[in-house]
């Protein structure tokens, strides 16, 4: 390991993760599927031809050090804006100085990060500039590209999803940052392998926080003395302070969380379906979000297959409302429990949503059968309206064989199939013989 690629000239009271930032590839950690041998990201910068990019991921994955060894690899000007705080002004005058220096041979990489948060008219300044080459557009973003960035700009870049580092590539970067003379290499302490561990775990998945939190932990052990302190579970666990685990509330984490519990929901699975809540939670999840999603969760994957699940979930809901966090969210938990070991349908699911299409798209407005019709003046009865209408409860099994309720142009549709599962096969067997009914009424006019 060649300790002197570790920002050689990084000033003195720099952050600990700004001075190990890697002055060359081979030194990058993470991102293999991008940067591994004979990976497309890789063979670009090899080959010299770098082209304009989305670079997507979480906090602390290395977005921005991967946009400056890109231009330093490529020989490129690295220029940056913000988001934050860059207007349409700053990206014309950015991309004027790009088109001096090419003057001169000298490509530019612009690094903008945040780039989410510019609005549509910023994001299509960018346009012409990227659609000449003027400059090597490189975008950094925590949030789903698909969203958040015009049709446009995508179109013009491709884009690279970083990953959370895992925890093996937390440890290489805590055991480098210990050894390095750029980092703790010259400071006197102890650092156990299972706190190296715990300190993995505790950055989840972000190599930033994984070095802030050691130069913390670091701080707080040299402070009690000793002419070697030990980095111990204590002294980390004062750094850590309150869990801060990656969770953005109405973003892609939070989104992504949502679906996860929802398809433990929906394949059985009450551990996951747990673990997921409680993950929510414990990442600051409102109660009350939650509870409306379960209640969702029941009507469209439960169904009539189980109606007591639609019950136990608003009883959840209400139960919350009463008593609130934490003594509510038993209630919570519990409901997860029930709609996951629950028999399955998303049969009134589909024919709700069949239903709703079909009537979206019928041009006609087709007229209420006159059998069907309510007839409360006299003038209504003389036009025959409700002339015929057989009254169920008047026929035998309650049920007026033959009758039709669809408007007299419409085929029935057959939207509602029930499953062969839990009350909807019950369910099953009685349209199955009101439809035997149907068939003998028939024939017999």
């Amino acid at each position: 390991m060649n300790d002197d690629l570790f920002a050689p000239d990084a000033p003195p009271g720099q952050p600990l993760a700004a001075r190990l930032r890697p002055s060359s590839l081979d030194q990058y950690i993470g991102q293999t599927h991008l940067l591994g041998e004979g990976k497309p990201l890789r063979q670009a910068v090899e080959r010299d031809q770098l082209y304009s990019m989305i670079l997507w991921g979480p906090p602390g994955v290395g977005k921005t050090t991967l946009a400056r060894l890109l231009a330093a690899h490529t020989k490129a000007h690295f220029d940056t804006l913000s988001a934050v705080s860059a207007g349409v002004k700053d990206i014309r005058q950015a991309a004027e100085q790009a088109q001096m220096r090419a003057v001169n041979g000298t490509r530019t990489l612009l690094f903008v990060d945040e780039v989410h948060r510019f609005n549509k008219a910023q994001q299509d300044a960018f346009l012409p500039w990227v659609e000449e080459g003027v400059f090597i557009f490189v975008g950094a973003t925590t949030e789903n590209p698909s969203f958040e960035l015009n049709n446009a700009l995508l179109s013009r870049a491709r884009v690279h999803v970083l990953k959370s580092l895992s925890q093996q590539e937390l440890r290489l970067v805590i055991d480098r940052a210990l050894v390095s003379p750029a980092g703790l290499g010259n400071t006197p302490v102890e650092v156990p392998e299972e706190v190296r561990d715990l300190l993995a775990r505790a950055a989840d998945g972000d190599a930033r926080r994984a070095l802030n939190l050691l130069e913390i932990a670091v701080d707080l052990a040299s402070a009690n003395g000793g002419e070697r302190p030990l980095l111990n579970r204590d002294v980390v666990e004062e750094a850590l302070g309150e869990s801060t685990r990656r969770f953005d509330q109405g973003g892609e984490y939070f989104y992504d969380q949502i679906s996860a519990l929802h398809k433990s929901v929906r394949g059985s699975h009450p551990d996951a379906a747990l673990y997921w809540l409680c993950r929510m939670l414990d990442g600051g999840a409102d109660p009350r979000y939650l509870s409306r999603r379960i209640v969702r969760m029941a009507w469209e994957d439960i169904g009539l297959a189980d109606p007591r699940a639609m019950q136990i979930a608003n009883d959840a809901a209400t139960t919350f409302e009463r008593l609130g966090s934490p003594e509510g969210e038993l209630a919570l938990g519990q409901a997860v429990i029930y709609l996951a070991v629950a028999a399955k349908s998303n049969a009134g699911y589909n024919a709700y949503n069949q239903a709703r299409a079909f009537v979206s798209k019928d041009v006609g407005t087709s007229e209420v059968p006159i059998h069907l019709r309510n007839a409360p003046t006299k003038l209504m009865e003389e036009l025959g309206y409700g002339h015929d209408y057989r009254y169920a409860h008047s026929e035998p099994n309650a049920y007026a064989a033959g009758e039709t309720y669809m408007p007299d142009e419409l085929e029935e549709p057959g939207w509602y199939q029930p499953v062969p599962r839990g009350l909807e096969s019950k369910i099953a067997d009685k349209l199955a013989w009101l439809a035997e009914l149907d068939r003998k009424a028939n024939d017999a006019n």
